[in-house]
């Protein structure tokens, strides 16, 4: 059934189940990032306009790695229970959810990767800053 330029296809139980492990996949991919990136915590303005680059980078590939979790994490849900049940009309709302949200999967790992490689190098920094002897005043 063709609506305009719109298709109206019947739920996919493959389509269902491709959708949950993707949401469970992103969700699992999400939580091993941010326990091996550890916390890269800036508080203030100034704290980050003070910080390393290192750090900086840290902090904002972790707030664009949050945004995309949340948008993809929302539209592959849609889009699963989309295909979890019939449909009797055709919504635009729910056209392509689950590929656009697999997209948002692979650029989700292209933020949490560089995270994990800036927040270990500020941890790396941080160790070798304390690790140096202090100068007697």
């Amino acid at each position: 059934m063709k609506v305009g330029v719109f298709e109206c296809r019947a739920p996919s139980y493959q389509a269902f189940k491709l959708g949950l492990a993707a949401t469970i996949l992103l969700a699992l991919a999400h939580v091993i990032a941010n326990l091996l990136g550890g916390c890269v915590c800036v508080w203030t303005r100034d704290q980050y306009t003070k910080a390393t680059a290192n750090r900086q980078l840290a902090v904002a590939f972790l707030i664009f790695s949050w945004i995309i979790l949340a948008v993809a994490f929302c539209m592959l849900i849609i889009g699963t229970l989309a295909n979890s049940r019939s449909k009797q009309s055709c919504n635009i709302l729910n056209h392509r959810l689950l590929s656009i949200g697999g997209v948002l999967c692979f650029i989700h790992g292209l933020f949490v990767v560089p995270y994990y490689v800036s927040a270990t190098a500020t941890r790396r920094e941080e160790s070798k800053r304390l690790d140096q002897p202090r100068p007697i005043p």
